[in-house]
């Protein structure tokens, strides 16, 4: 079986999985409340991966990973387009949870579900051999890919992007914050963010992506 052919029989694993629906792990009380649509992208020759938290509402809807106003700020960030954001030769993107988790009391998205990263995570990682940069975005993906390199918050770990870098790790490991909306208020706080990291970003993209 050639690698991409595996690759294919992985997709269709994931996209019928319903691990949190029929089997979570805080028991039957606790299982997803709705019907499982797993989101990933997986790739046999992206050499970046976007590595994210968990797909939103919208996401769930149309199956694209973050089809949605993080999304496009995402792209802005990489500085590319939304054709070449969703090219699986360029970008595999992988979320901690495949699937919408749902809302909290509060009306915001619940984190990750906790059966999805222990079942299916270092298998899709593993199978993606040819990655070179996985671009971390938000605290739960920072806490798994990142192990002791982590900071004691979200702000120092993205702070430290140049110390990850430059360290000997294969493949490289960026950290990001969310690309959501709701972090506006970060980045004007953060310019160094957007004035220091962000031109490194996508200076590493171009070159990866050609």
């Amino acid at each position: 079986m050639t690698d991409e052919a595996m690759l294919e029989t992985l997709r269709r694993e994931i996209a019928s999985c319903r691990i949190c629906r029929d089997a979570p792990a805080r028991g039957l009380e606790q299982r997803l409340p709705h019907e499982p649509r797993p989101v990933a992208v997986i790739s046999s020759i992206a050499r970046i991966l976007i590595a994210g938290q968990a797909p939103g509402l919208r996401v769930h809807e149309s199956g694209l990973p973050f089809d949605d106003a993080s999304g496009d700020r995402l792209r802005s960030w990489l500085g590319v387009d939304r054709a070449s954001f969703y090219d699986r030769d360029r970008f595999a993107i992988v979320p901690m949870g495949f699937c919408f988790p749902g809302y909290d009391g509060k009306g915001a998205d619940l984190p990750p579900r906790r059966e999805c990263a222990p079942f299916w995570r270092q298998r899709v990682i593993s199978a993606m051999p040819q990655i070179e940069l996985v671009l971390v975005i938000g605290q739960y993906a920072q806490a798994w890919h990142m192990a002791g390199e982590r900071r004691d918050n979200m702000t120092e770990t993205v702070r430290a992007w140049r110390e990850c870098l430059l360290s000997n790790r294969s493949p490289a490991v960026l950290p990001l914050p969310h690309p959501s909306w709701r972090n506006s208020g970060w980045l004007k706080h953060n310019s160094w963010f957007e004035r220091e990291l962000l031109p490194v970003l996508q200076e590493r993209t171009k070159m990866l992506l050609s």
